[in-house]
């Protein structure tokens, strides 16, 4: 796994399948409820063909307390069995908003123990301060930046790219 903040805009149609794996030590921040559910220098990015990027934060760098269990999961091909989580803060519950995968295949090891969430789902997720806009869909979850480009698959009319 390389380290791969990225220093110029890069396209998702080159990001590669099976997704690749890189470390990327911006600060990403995840906040919901009026806390701050995630905080993190040191995340891993899953990249795949058509998607924006992923962000994985370690568990450490989590508000575990403000996680709970959700039900249902899904399968990955690449990555094997997720894992659901909701986000509460007090009496305000985030179904599924974030995932994670336990025991994720090999080549994934580096996202065990860390938490990707939808930006759609809590109130703000950020890169070195830059808001992130959520991927069109509920399935994906991808965050969009200035130096992401698409045209992104999620869309009404994407699924079969």
């Amino acid at each position: 796994m390389s380290a791969s903040p990225p220093p110029q805009p890069e396209s998702v149609w080159d990001y590669p399948r099976p997704p690749a794996v890189r470390e990327d030590a911006r600060r990403v921040r995840v906040e919901c409820g009026g806390l701050l559910v995630a905080d993190t220098g040191r995340a891993v990015r899953v990249l795949e063909t058509s998607h924006p990027p992923v962000f994985y934060i370690p568990a450490a760098d989590v508000r575990l307390d403000l996680l709970r269990p959700a039900s249902g999961g899904t399968w990955c091909e690449w990555k094997g069995e997720a894992r659901y989580w909701d986000v509460v803060v007090g009496d305000d519950v985030r179904g599924r908003a974030a995932w994670s995968y336990p025991r994720p295949a090999p080549a994934y090891g580096p996202i065990t123990d860390c938490f990707a969430f939808y930006p759609s789902r809590v109130d703000r997720c950020t890169v070195e301060g830059e808001e992130v806009r959520a991927q069109d869909g509920d399935f994906y979850g991808g965050w969009i930046t200035q130096d992401v480009r698409g045209p992104f698959k999620g869309a009404p009319g994407t699924l079969t790219w």
